[in-house]
C-alpha cells in the first residue's frame, strides 16, 4: 500500500509542509493512537506517518493481534502511511559499556535504542524482518525510523543496502538512496519526569518559533503524550497553528514532493 509510486500533490503557496508522525504504534498502544488521530483529524491534520513496531518490547507481536491488524490495514487504507520503527524498540544492557553508551541508551532512551549501536549483519536481519512482516499485511514500506531516532553508521548502510527511501534523525530527514539530507529539527516531549516535561514544553514553544521559516515542520508525537493534559494541550495547540499555514504530508508524500521539485529544476525550459 504504501511505497506506489505517488503523484506528488501540487505544491501550495510557499511549499510549507507540516509531517506529524505517530511513535511507537502497537497492540500495546492502539487504544491510545486512535484517539490521537481522531484528535488530530480534528484538527486539520488527515494523514499521518505512523511508526510502527512489529513486536513492541516482545509483549505482542501486530500480526498476532487480529484486531491490530485489521486497524492498521485501515489506517494504510485511510492514506496514513506505516513506517518501519524498530522491532522490538529494546535494547538489552551490555557489561563494560562506556560513560556515553550507558547515559545515551539508559537514561536518554530508557534502554529502547535498539539500532544504536548494531553492526550490518545485525540490523539488516531486524529490518528485513520488520518488511516482512509489513508486507504480510499488505503494506510495502518506504521508511524506516529508528527508535529514538539512534541509529548507527553500520545499522544506516544496512538499510541502504536493503533498498529502504528513507531515515530520519531528530534533526535531519535522509533519503537513503540518494544521500540527500534536509535539516528539520523534530519537535518532541520527553514526559518520564516533572521536570523533562516542563523543559519540553518551554523548548517546543521555542522551537516552534524558531522553525516558522522551515519549510518543513515535523512535530512527533507518543502514545503516553496523551496522558499528561499539559503536554497534550500544547501538542494540540502547536499543531492547530502550524496546519493552517502548512500542508499536512506523510514522510513519504513529502519526499516525493522534493523529487519532483529537483527534477522541475533541471527540466529543459
Amino acid at each position: 500500500m504504501n511505497s506506489a509510486p505517488l503523484s506528488p500533490p501540487p505544491p501550495i503557496a510557499g511549499n510549507r509542509a507540516l509531517v506529524v508522525s505517530l511513535h511507537d504504534v502497537s497492540p500495546r498502544t492502539r487504544a491510545e493512537c486512535a484517539e490521537i488521530l481522531g484528535q488530530l483529524a480534528a484538527l486539520g491534520v488527515p494523514r499521518c506517518s505512523l511508526l510502527v513496531i512489529p513486536d513492541h518490547h516482545h509483549r505482542g507481536h501486530f500480526l498476532a493481534d487480529a484486531d491490530c491488524a485489521a486497524w492498521l490495514r485501515a489506517q494504510a487504507a485511510a492514506e496514513h502511511e506505516l513506517v518501519m520503527h524498530g522491532y522490538y524498540h529494546q535494547r538489552a544492557r551490555r557489561e563494560g559499556e562506556s560513560v556515553s553508551a550507558k547515559w545515551t541508551t539508559r537514561i536518554y532512551t530508557a534502554d529502547e535504542g535498539e539500532f544504536y549501536d548494531l553492526d550490518r549483519p545485525a540490523a539488516a536481519a531486524l529490518v528485513s524482518k520488520a518488511r516482512e512482516d509489513f508486507r504480510q499485511l499488505g503494506v510495502e514500506p518506504a521508511g524506516f525510523i529508528a527508535p529514538a531516532w539512534l541509529l548507527s553508521a553500520e545499522a544506516e548502510a544496512a538499510l541502504r543496502e536493503l533498498g529502504c527511501e528513507y531515515t530520519t534523525r531528530l534533526g535531519s530527514v535522509a533519503e537513503l538512496q540518494t544521500s540527500r539530507v534536509w535539516p528539520s529539527q523534530s519537535l518532541v516531549w520527553s514526559v518520564r519526569s516533572a521536570w523533562r516535561r516542563q523543559v519540553s514544553r518551554a523548548w517546543n514553544a521555542l522551537l516552534f518559533r524558531r522553525l516558522a521559516a522551515n519549510p518543513l515542520l515535523r512535530i512527533s508525537i507518543h502514545p503516553v503524550d496523551l496522558r499528561h493534559p499539559q503536554i497534550w494541550r500544547q501538542i494540540r495547540e502547536l499543531v492547530s497553528r502550524a496546519s493552517a499555514d502548512r500542508e499536512p504530508l506523510t514522510y513519504h508524500e513529502w519526499l516525493a514532493r522534493q523529487r519532483a521539485v529537483t527534477s522541475a529544476r533541471g527540466s529543459p525550459r
